[in-house]
């Protein structure tokens, strides 16, 4: 594939590594040939990259297959999935759940990506939607703006949330972020 053909969302192979294309500006600068610039996110590891081609580069488009599958529970063996159209069990190691344990929970529909029947990275949704375990009442008094307090989800997360939140409520958060987004 060109790198000409190069959008925004794609992911492809970039040496041993799978990138997906975060973003690409085409740039002609002065008279000089025209070059895309792109911004690239390594799946495995988050370290992001800027990297330019020129038109007729070739990029090696990477071709995964997505599974959807569902979170069961946690073991000593890693995290256990379910897929959702074979009910086959798939087991993933810590270091490929990474940063998503925070936000998974029993029956999340989540979908695994893999490249020549290896799975090679997790993806969840934007938000999810968690239960407020544990959470300080909120004092009432000199406030001015959005007074928050810390809480903890049922994940072991902890997020700030308005003081209005209790123990018991369910709250959606932002995947990306981390942060509380409003009431489930």
């Amino acid at each position: 594939m060109k790198a000409s053909e190069l959008k925004k969302g794609m992911i492809i192979k970039e040496g041993n590594d799978f990138c997906i294309v975060v973003d690409i500006e085409h740039r002609t600068p002065g008279n000089l040939r025209a070059i895309y610039q792109t911004t690239i996110k390594n799946i495995l590891s988050g370290k992001i990259t800027n990297k330019r081609y020129s038109p007729a580069d070739s990029v090696e488009k990477a071709d995964l297959e997505s599974k959807k599958v569902q979170y069961l529970y946690k073991d000593q063996s890693g995290f256990n999935f379910m897929d959702m159209s074979t009910y086959e069990s798939v087991t993933l190691g810590d270091e490929m759940v990474g940063q998503a344990k925070d936000y998974l929970k029993e029956n999340l529909e989540v979908e695994i990506l893999y490249y020549e029947h290896r799975p090679i990275s997790i993806d969840i949704p934007v938000s999810v939607a968690l239960k407020v375990v544990e959470s300080a009442p909120g004092a009432k008094g000199d406030t001015s703006g959005k007074a928050m307090k810390p809480a903890k989800l049922e994940t072991g997360l902890v997020v700030n949330v308005p003081l209005f939140i209790e123990e018991g409520e369910t709250v959606m958060v932002d995947t990306r972020s981390g942060d509380y987004l409003g009431r489930a």
